[in-house]
């Protein structure tokens, strides 16, 4: 039996086209807008598509309410190979309009970490843990 993964993640935007050049900016990858009304931008492993915010909820159901009030439990994450590169990953989001929401720093678990928010407030940990490693193909994997 093959094992389940995350293939998309479906961010709702306020503004496709500024969530668009956001992400690229952030990301460094040009996103595929080949689709019209949605980006899709191809990350190794999972991609991250942007589609309208209410658009998505009416996707989803007409009874979904499509008002957003404060953190809804969700975090995404990159993880960077070196304390250097969440530094410069964090400061190109910055430079895209991210709102820094905790500057990169040491953390409790032996690793080192910031958060920013995205221009829909999607909040994102850039992070660089000892216990992980990268293949050729930038898959992840825990150390053994």
């Amino acid at each position: 039996m093959k094992i389940s993964r995350v293939t998309i993640i479906t961010l709702g935007v306020a503004d496709l086209g500024k969530a668009t050049g956001f992400y690229e900016a952030v990301l460094g990858t040009p996103p595929n807008k080949s689709f019209d009304g949605i980006t899709f931008i191809e990350l190794p492993g999972t991609w991250i598509a942007l589609y309208p915010f209410e658009k998505l909820a009416e996707d989803i159901s007409p009874e979904v309410p499509t008002t957003r009030n404060g953190f809804s439990g969700v975090t995404l994450a990159h993880n960077a190979r070196s304390k250097n590169e969440v530094f410069e990953i964090v400061r190109r989001a910055e430079s895209a309009g991210a709102r820094i929401v905790k500057e990169p720093k040491d953390t409790d678990w032996g690793g080192f970490h910031g958060y920013f928010a995205d221009l829909d407030g999607y909040y994102w940990e850039v992070a660089w843990g000892p216990m992980f490693e990268f293949t050729e193909n930038d898959e992840m994997t825990l150390k053994r």
